[in-house]
C-alpha cells in the first residue's frame, strides 16, 4: 500500500480510535451470556447494539437481526447479517466476530466488575472486552475508516456478528445453509483469535479441535457406610480416579491410542516464558514432550474441567454410588473429531477398573483446522499487518478450538478464511480480570483496515 494512503487510514483510526474505544465500553456493560441458564433479553440488547453501530458505518443499505434454531429445534441466539454488494470485479469480504460472552464466575476473583469497563494503564478490563467485542469493534472500526477514506468501495462486504459462539455455535450449520446467499464471500476474516505479543501480530493458521463429554461411573445401587463396607467395596470415586488416570502418560501426555499428533515446525517459545504466561506455581513443572508450542498446538490433550461429587463442606462417611466429570479433549490438526471420540470412548469402556460402569453422554464434537496461507488473501493480511504493526506477523497455532472454522469452509470451500485476533498472551479470555489491551486494538484496526483497502484494490473477477 502507498504510504499516502496508509497516512489517510491511519488518520482515520486514530481520529476515531476514542469513540471506538467508548463504544467497546457501552458493550461490555451488556452482560450478554448466551447459556440456557442466562436471561436471553441481555443477548438481544446486545445484538441490537451492534446492530446500530454496523448501521452506522453508513455502508450498508439494510442491517437486521437473524435467528434460526438447531437441528435439534432449540431456539438460536440473535445474530446480526449485513451485506453489501461487489461492484466493478471487486472481491466479497465476510467480517466475523461474536457479541456473546462467557459467564463471569466468582465475581470475587474479579478486581474490578466484570461488567463495568475498566481501563487500568493500557488495558481495558471487563467481561467481553477483549474476546470478542473488541472484536466486534474492530470490524466496526475498521469499516467506519474505510468509508472514511473510501466513501463509496468496491469493495463487497458482508458483517456476520453472531451471538452463541460461547456456547457452542449450536445453530451456526442451520445459520449457513439458511443464509447462505447473503454470507457467501471470497474472503472471510474470523476476528476471533489472539496475537504473539503486544508487539508482533499473528494469523492464525492452525487450531486444535475439542470433543467434550459427561462421563459417569456407577458401582453401586446406592450409597452405603464407608466404615462398614470400605475396603471391601469399590466405590465410584475409587473407580473415577483409577479410570481417569490411565488417560495420561507419567509425563502428563495423552495415554489413548488412537489420539494423533500433528507434525510441523513450530517457533520457540520457552519454559520459563510458559510458566510465566501460565502463572505456573513454584515447583509446579510443565507436563508433556516435544518443544513448548507443538504441545499446545499440535498435540492432544484431556483436560477434566468439571466434577459432580459431594463437596468437602458436605462430605458424609458413606461409599458413593455415582461419579460424574466433564472431559474435554483438545484435538490435534489432521484427525477427526469422530475418530477421537470413538478413541476416547473405546479408552475408557476397556478401562474402567473393578468392572464399573462407565456412561457417556451430552457430547459434543468440533473439527480442528489447518488453514491455507497460499492464497492472495493471506498475503494481504500479512502485508497489512506489518504495515499496521511495524512487526512481520507471526503464523501461529492456537491450542484452542474454533469447531465453526471447519463448518464455514465446507459451507464455502472456494473462499479464502483468515483468523485474526485482538487478544494477547495476557489478555486471560474466559477468566476472571479478562481484559484487552488498547495499543493491540489500535493496530488490530488499523491492520483490517489496510486490508480491506487493499482487497478494495484488488479485483479478482
Amino acid at each position: 500500500m502507498a504510504s499516502a494512503d496508509l497516512d489517510q487510514l491511519r488518520s482515520a483510526v486514530d481520529g476515531g480510535f476514542d469513540r471506538a474505544v467508548g463504544d467497546l465500553k457501552d458493550l461490555v456493560r451488556i452482560p450478554s451470556v448466551s447459556w440456557s441458564a442466562y436471561d436471553r433479553a441481555h443477548v438481544a440488547a446486545s445484538a441490537e447494539a451492534v446492530r446500530e453501530l454496523v448501521a452506522g458505518t453508513g455502508l450498508f443499505d439494510e442491517v437486521r437481526i437473524e435467528q434460526v434454531n438447531d437441528e435439534q429445534g432449540r431456539e438460536g441466539q440473535p445474530a446480526v447479517l449485513a451485506r453489501r454488494p461487489a461492484r466493478n470485479g471487486a472481491p466479497t469480504v465476510l467480517l466475523y466476530a461474536h457479541h456473546d460472552v462467557q459467564p463471569w464466575g466468582d465475581e470475587a476473583l474479579w478486581r474490578t466488575p466484570p461488567f463495568e469497563p475498566t481501563e487500568v494503564g493500557e488495558r481495558l478490563y471487563g467481561r467481553g472486552a477483549s474476546d470478542d467485542k473488541a472484536g466486534v469493534m474492530t470490524h466496526v472500526a475498521a469499516l467506519r475508516a474505510l468509508a472514511e477514506t473510501h466513501p463509496d468501495p468496491d469493495l463487497g462486504v458482508v458483517v456476520f456478528i453472531e451471538g452463541e459462539e460461547e456456547f457452542g455455535s449450536r445453530s451456526f450449520g442451520r445459520f449457513l445453509q439458511t443464509h447462505a446467499e447473503t454470507l457467501a464471500a471470497d474472503v472471510i476474516v474470523v476476528a476471533d483469535s489472539d496475537n504473539w505479543s503486544t508487539e508482533v501480530p499473528s494469523l492464525t493458521v492452525a487450531l486444535r479441535g475439542n470433543v467434550t463429554f459427561r462421563l459417569a461411573v456407577r458401582t453401586l445401587d446406592h450409597a452405603s457406610h464407608s466404615g462398614m463396607y470400605g475396603g471391601a467395596v469399590p466405590d465410584a470415586m475409587l473407580a473415577a480416579i483409577r479410570l481417569l488416570d490411565t488417560l495420561w502418560a507419567a509425563d502428563g501426555s495423552v495415554a489413548v491410542a488412537g489420539l494423533t499428533s500433528h507434525d510441523a515446525p513450530t517457533p520457540e517459545r520457552s519454559e520459563e516464558q510458559l510458566r510465566e504466561e501460565a502463572a505456573l506455581l513454584e515447583g509446579v513443572q510443565p507436563i508433556g514432550s516435544g518443544s513448548v508450542l507443538s504441545r499446545m498446538w499440535f498435540q492432544p490433550s484431556i483436560t477434566i474441567t468439571g466434577m459432580d461429587a459431594p463437596s468437602v463442606a458436605d462430605a458424609s462417611n458413606t461409599l458413593l454410588p455415582e461419579v460424574a466429570v466433564r472431559v474435554s479433549a483438545r484435538i490435534a490438526p489432521g484427525q477427526s473429531a469422530q475418530s477421537a471420540f470413538d478413541a476416547l470412548r473405546t479408552h475408557l469402556e476397556a478401562n474402567a477398573p473393578f468392572g464399573a460402569h462407565v456412561e457417556i453422554s451430552d457430547v459434543d464434537l468440533g473439527e480442528p483446522v489447518l488453514v491455507d496461507v497460499d492464497g492472495w488473501a493471506a498475503g494481504e493480511a500479512q502485508g497489512a499487518m506489518a504495515e499496521a504493526w511495524g512487526a512481520e506477523p507471526v503464523l501461529q497455532g492456537i491450542g484452542g478450538s474454533i469447531p465453526f472454522i471447519a463448518q464455514l469452509v465446507a459451507q464455502f470451500p472456494e473462499a479464502q478464511i483468515l483468523v485474526t485476533g485482538v487478544e494477547d498472551p495476557e489478555t486471560m479470555a474466559h477468566s476472571p480480570n479478562e481484559s484487552q489491551h488498547l495499543g493491540v486494538l489500535r493496530k488490530a484496526i488499523l491492520a483490517e483496515a489496510a486490508l480491506l483497502a487493499r482487497a478494495n484494490a484488488r479485483p479478482v473477477r
